[in-house]
């Protein structure tokens, strides 16, 4: 996408919104979105390694067919914390808040979101909610799982479950007051000639993720508000002692839950769909049809919840119904696994880290949609439901997907958000070895899930051990992965290359402004005249001929050793 007018021209050394002369008060006291969203990253990474740390204490304890590393109801409470730390406080606010803060403006072409203040105020909810959370999990845990099942949450419980339900239901402040934001921005702050098909697909992305946020946050805000004041005040709601009905939570819960999985997922196919653009020097393949796809996907994702429930007494003929719409959601998600494939085909594909990110989240993703559909045919879900295939389908989703997704969008935007390079060869070596040893964690809950292992229990027979043990193992290559990764991220900062504008030969608005941007992003409004992904046009451009070219490669080359 080029511009006929001229971008900030203020240079990364320049005070910025990254630089230390503000002080810790300019933060949070922070209008500009990048910041903001810097605020998002640096918190929701710490949510990040607290629910890893569950994670960890968990596969210790598989580690052997004995409970001898924990009691039951201290293991009830690692794998629920492990849950409502990844969920709610890392996977649902990772992507939208953090990219899409930092991102959503700049690529459209404004210089702020349409409520700064709103911005600010969504992540002190953020805070707010995370700390209540945490202060639960620190005193006394939570032990219900991360569903918060009536009546476990609204009986059998203490006080904490109440403090944890209201730092989630405040974090859902976060969320919708994000959604508004950016339906608003998307629709008022456009550039001039940015039009709804000149948008990135990274926006169109955030659209969708948006207007989610917004019809299904309020939901389950309301869902455990409810949980919280029958377990405080015994009040009838979904106790059945009570005279309330523990199924209606499930139908409120998984009402909200269910199109959750797309506030995490779908924004992540908007960046695969930048990144992909970039590194194989194409334009997006059925640009048209993976937009609108996006928009499909939160439709449907409102139709589905009953594919949860197919074990608690449904109707044969509701679960019909559920069963095929939840086939039916697998069709825009399979136009953009096709789109991008056709993009890929013939590219100039240049292997560089977010490429694996990308790459890894395409094959990962994929085995987690399609075992999905096992679990949306109601014979073979009887079998699986609550074993270990679900955890395995879910985290090939989440952490195959979404997460993978997250870490192809930050390698790929870290240039632009610090001005900073990375190292490339921990960069890919972290990859790898985050790909392998996600492979080997969860893949083998495929097979003990199959055999009948039931998710939750932290006793088993002994010949699920080998499998178990793999799991292990993999998980702490896992970690090994992360860890090399948030090091040398960190270690960029002081000692790596200046990036300059556009390390990665990118098109987009937000490549032709300096790394980092300075505080209100565009000195002049831009004015767009071409579409999203003009690559091809673009490398004509610079190299006078084809991409491919030995001669444009050379050039490329020289620039690169110059930088």
């Amino acid at each position: 996408m080029t511009t006929n007018t001229t971008a900030s021209h203020t240079s990364s050394g320049d005070v910025s919104y990254l630089s230390a002369s503000y002080g810790i008060k300019s933060w949070l006291l922070t209008l500009d979105h990048k910041r903001v969203g810097i605020l998002y990253l640096v918190m929701t990474t710490v949510f990040f390694m607290v629910g890893g740390l569950f994670a960890s204490l968990i596969r210790l304890e598989l580690l052997t067919p004995q409970g001898d590393v924990f009691e039951a109801d201290t293991y009830n409470k690692l794998f629920t914390m492990h849950g409502v730390a990844m969920i709610f406080f890392f996977l649902i606010p990772s992507v939208p808040a953090v990219l899409g803060n930092f991102l959503l403006p700049i690529q459209i072409g404004a210089r702020d979101v349409a409520f700064p203040k709103l911005n600010l105020l969504s992540w002190y909810c953020f805070m707010v909610g995370g700390t209540l959370a945490t202060f639960a999990i620190v005193m006394g845990g939570v032990d219900t799982g991360w569903t918060f099942y009536t009546p476990y949450s609204s009986t059998y419980s203490s006080y904490y479950v109440a403090l944890a339900l209201s730092g989630v239901f405040i974090n859902g402040f976060s969320s919708i007051l994000t959604g508004v934001n950016f339906l608003t921005t998307i629709h008022k702050m456009r550039a001039p000639g940015m039009t709804w098909f000149r948008l990135p697909l990274f926006i169109w992305a955030q659209y969708a993720t948006s207007v989610i946020m917004i019809l299904g946050t309020p939901v389950v805000a309301i869902t455990l508000l409810l949980v919280a004041l029958e377990n405080l005040f015994r009040i009838g709601i979904f106790d059945p002692a009570l005279g309330g009905d523990p199924i209606l939570f499930q139908h409120m819960f998984w009402f909200y839950s269910h199109p959750a999985v797309y506030i995490m997922i779908v924004p992540g196919f908007g960046v695969i769909s930048e990144v992909i653009a970039c590194f194989a020097r194409k334009r997006i393949f059925g640009y048209t049809f993976v937009a609108f796809s996006s928009l499909a996907i939160a439709l449907l994702g409102f139709l589905v919840w009953g594919h949860h429930m197919f074990t608690t007494g449904q109707s044969m003929y509701a679960g019909m119904v559920f069963s095929f719409i939840s086939f039916l959601v697998g069709v825009p998600t399979a136009v953009k696994i096709f789109n991008w494939t056709a993009t890929l085909y013939r590219g100039s594909i240049s292997l560089e880290t977010p490429m694996y990110y990308a790459l890894g989240f395409i094959g990962l993703f994929m085995l987690g949609g399609l075992t999905g559909l096992f679990l949306s045919t109601i014979a073979v879900d009887i079998h699986l439901h609550d074993t270990y295939f679900v955890v395995a389908h879910f985290h090939f989703v989440m952490v195959g997907g979404m997460v993978m997704a997250y870490l192809a969008g930050i390698h790929f935007w870290w240039p632009k958000m610090t001005g900073r390079m990375y190292h490339e060869g921990w960069s890919k070596a972290s990859a790898l070895l985050i790909f392998f040893g996600f492979n080997l964690t969860f893949f083998p809950q495929f097979v003990l899930g199959y055999l009948g292992m039931p998710r939750r229990y932290h006793v088993y027979p002994e010949e699920f051990q080998i499998l178990n043990v793999m799991s292990t193992a993999g998980a702490s290559i896992l970690a090994v992965g992360y860890l090399i990764l948030f090091a040398y991220l960190f270690l960029s900062l002081f000692v790596g290359r200046k990036a300059g504008p556009n390390p990665w030969r990118a098109v987009g608005l937000e490549w032709e402004i300096p790394s980092p941007p300075g505080p209100h992003n565009f000195d002049v409004t831009p004015i767009v005249t071409k579409e999203a992904y003009a690559y091809e046009e673009a490398d004509v451009t610079r190299f006078g001929g084809n991409a491919n070219d030995a001669e444009g490669e050379q050039i490329h080359q020289e620039e690169g050793a110059e930088a």
